[in-house]
């Protein structure tokens, strides 16, 4: 039986990072799901469920894991207004000109 190598995530991340196709999808899709890593980042920290989160926030549970999935269409300013208000933070909206 042949031991396959195992890798963590940043492990593989770093060695796909090398491929300057796959650089620079992921960095295309890095800017898409800034918001959900930052919502998952801020309710690890205060070692919160998902549940726990939806409650604080007066949503559901799906609501929270369509955000952190980074798939979340049609996101409310309101809505992302009260994750933050839940996760103690406040959001920051930008534009940014197309070059």
């Amino acid at each position: 039986m042949t031991k396959m190598k195992t890798y963590n995530f940043d492990e593989l991340l770093e060695k796909e990072l090398k491929d300057k196709k796959f650089k620079k999808e992921y960095e295309q899709l890095e800017k898409e799901f800034f918001l959900a890593k930052e919502v998952i980042q801020l309710r690890k920290e205060q070692n919160i469920t998902q549940a726990e989160l939806a409650k604080k926030a007066g949503t559901s549970q799906p609501a929270i894991a369509r955000l952190e999935s980074g798939e979340y269409r049609n996101l409310s300013l309101s809505f992302v207004r009260k994750v933050a208000k839940a996760l103690q933070a406040i959001p920051e909206i930008h534009l940014k000109k197309i070059s």
